[in-house]
């Protein structure tokens, strides 16, 4: 099973994403949807279920939290993490390693459901890919117009029965480099352990 992942599109639908997103079998979107356009034309190229960004209007309708199940893997979709994404990085990468950081995130980790293996999530314009506690916590990054030197993209989340792949996929030409696919290997416990591709 094949899931696009967009989010910060911010009322504008990338008309690459028609193509590129052909053959998914659902569409989720993190919030700043922008408009009942974009949602309209995502859902012409498959089922889409999107929540409340920070700049959504109340007429979008949109929930702030939704958890969907794709095969046995429950992903809960939100726009914007109560952590920013450099600490979740940190703790990604183990950098931070201090009683009052892994306290920290253990709070952050227990915010969740605990059924939850994958995390979507915006808000920063900015892709991200990192496994916290047995999680992937996936922000596909912006595909509506280019802010900054941020780049444009979004993602694809493979579900197998063996395992989940997180890729991010470029719109343009890049500034700095996107990151790292991720595979995440189900166990039979249903625990997953990550490696970067």
């Amino acid at each position: 099973m094949k899931i696009g992942l967009v989010s910060d599109t911010h009322g504008y639908l990338d008309p690459q994403l028609s193509a590129l997103l052909d053959g998914v079998d659902s569409i989720l979107h993190a919030g700043d949807v922008g408009s009942r356009l974009v949602l309209d034309g995502l859902g012409r190229i498959a089922d889409v279920r999107a929540v409340r960004g920070n700049v959504d209007p109340e007429k979008l309708n949109l929930p702030p939290l939704l958890k969907v199940r794709f095969c046995n893997v429950q992903i809960e979709v939100l726009h914007q993490l109560p952590v920013s994404q450099e600490e979740l990085n940190n703790w990604g990468d183990g950098s931070t390693l201090e009683k009052l950081t892994l306290e920290r995130q253990d709070r952050f980790l227990g915010s969740f459901d605990p059924a939850t293996k994958v995390v979507v999530f915006g808000h920063s314009h900015s892709p991200c890919l990192v496994t916290v506690g047995h999680r992937l916590f996936f922000n596909p990054g912006s595909c509506g117009k280019r802010r900054f030197t941020l780049p444009r993209c979004f993602g694809l989340l493979g579900v197998f029965p063996r395992g989940i792949q997180g890729s991010i996929i470029g719109l343009e030409g890049l500034d700095k480099p996107l990151p790292a696919s991720v595979w995440l290997a189900v166990g039979e416990d249903g625990d997953v352990k990550a490696k970067e591709s």
